[in-house]
């Protein structure tokens, strides 16, 4: 699954419009890259997933997700560079984004996050009842015109 998207996105980009909010994971731990993506998926979310922070901006580009959920502590590109590379780009610095960390304590984490544009954030370990209700506040209005849309 690393660095690959799965069918059931491949075949909703062939669609113009999507039914589901499209969440894009980013965290190199293939492992929880893959819990994440079946807690989402279940949580009625479309979702990409990939392991390379190298290839976020280029797969954000193409695929314009909805929010995307990103792990701090990455290599050879941390999750603090792509933030700030999708504040300062025209076409993403509207998505919101969702760090994940484990690393940073609390003061840190704040300051380097506030540095980089991302405003809200989750400390791993994390309750998956947690991750979804920061999505869904994360969402807001997105979440609420897929809604409108489906009925």
């Amino acid at each position: 699954m690393t660095n690959t998207m799965t069918e059931s996105v491949q075949d909703e980009q062939m669609s113009t419009t999507r039914t589901k909010p499209l969440i894009l994971i980013v965290d190199d731990n293939v492992e929880l890259l893959e819990e994440l993506e079946n807690l989402l998926k279940l949580g009625g979310y479309e979702v990409m997933a990939i392991s390379d922070g190298t290839q976020v901006f280029e797969t954000a580009l193409k695929n314009k997700p909805d929010l995307i959920l990103l792990d701090l502590k990455m290599s050879p590109k941390s999750g603090f560079q792509i933030a700030d590379e999708a504040r300062n780009s025209v076409l993403l610095k509207d998505i919101p984004l969702i760090a994940m960390t484990g690393f940073f304590t609390e003061k840190q984490h704040f300051l380097m996050m506030k540095l980089c544009g991302i405003k809200t954030s989750i400390l791993k370990p994390f309750r998956p009842l947690n991750l979804i209700t920061k999505i869904e506040f994360a969402l807001g209005n997105r979440l609420e015109e897929y809604e409108s849309d489906g009925t």
